[in-house]
């Protein structure tokens, strides 16, 4: 279980991070990165990571298809969490 916890925490960091770094690279007109890496992490655990990442960084949030693609990954990671009872 520790380990995880322990996964948990790192992929919400990095998708956390990632969020961030794509909305520096909007900011300074860069080469962003793909909207499905950033639902990959997301996916892969870090959904709550990625949902600080759009609040605090005002990123993403504005764009309707994104937020409906982010929302199932939401709900299917909230879904099987509570079925893993993590």
């Amino acid at each position: 279980m520790k380990i995880v916890l322990l996964y948990l925490i790192c992929i919400n960091i990095l998708t956390l991070s990632l969020f961030g770094i794509d909305k520096v690279l909007a900011i300074k007109n860069k080469r962003r990165i793909p909207e499905k890496d950033l639902l990959a992490f997301s996916f892969l655990g870090g959904a709550i990571g990625g949902l600080l990442g759009m609040f605090m960084f005002n990123h993403k949030i504005s764009k309707g298809s994104f937020l409906l693609k982010f929302t199932f990954v939401l709900i299917a990671q909230i879904v099987l969490f509570y079925f893993m009872r993590i």
